[in-house]
């Protein structure tokens, strides 16, 4: 068995923040409401679409401001992720953490968690993928970097492009509802979890 993790949402608790903090550059540069959670999942990359028309405004205005967000933005864990990733590395199974995120919010991750890098086996970030969530590229370079097959990985995301992503990888996928409704999440996963309060490693058994 491996086991892929998204970041935000799923081992630190940022995605609340992510929405407020695109909510409002939505609203103020493109006039969209909820334009947070319309790009739930992409990469910088992707939501350069949106901006087509005045691409200056995102990397001129908004980059900027994000870099700054990101350095400042709390990195908590989602309840009972450390303990469950150390319970894992105990186990000697192999993990690593898949994101959308680019190598320099990853810095500030570590900054705030110096141990994170020593309790996974691999960190990808969209600086080792060219295609995006929900293309299953991302996972499927996780296994292939861990040395597993879709048969025996399960992938933890939260967001709708990450649980297609692994879906379409041949995981089998562990929905988290910290970003979205249990609800919404159930019919698309194969399992869904609050947060890894009363989730261990026998439960994946």
């Amino acid at each position: 068995m491996i086991v892929l993790f998204d970041f935000d949402g799923v081992i630190a608790d940022t995605e609340g923040q992510y929405t407020v903090f695109w909510n409002e550059m939505g609203l103020k540069h493109l006039g969209i409401e909820e334009f947070g959670l319309k790009i739930k999942g992409q990469t910088f990359r992707q939501i350069t679409g949106y901006f087509s028309e005045n691409p200056s405004v995102l990397f001129d205005v908004i980059e900027p401001q994000l870099n700054k967000f990101e350095e400042d933005m709390s990195y908590d864990y989602v309840p009972g992720a450390l303990e469950f990733i150390k319970e894992l590395k105990a186990a000697g199974i192999r993990t690593a953490i898949v994101t959308s995120s680019h190598n320099i919010k990853m810095a500030n991750a570590y900054r705030a968690h110096p141990e994170l890098p020593e309790l996974v086996d691999a960190i990808l970030t969209s600086n080792d993928f060219s295609r995006s969530k929900p293309d299953p590229e991302c996972f499927l370079k996780g296994m292939e970097v861990l040395g597993g097959k879709p048969e025996e990985t399960v992938v933890f995301e939260d967001s709708f492009h990450g649980i297609a992503a692994g879906r379409a990888s041949g995981a089998k996928v562990i929905g988290l509802a910290t970003t979205n409704k249990s609800e919404a999440l159930a019919p698309l996963c194969d399992m869904v979890i609050d947060d890894f309060t009363h989730f261990s490693l026998k439960d994946l058994m």
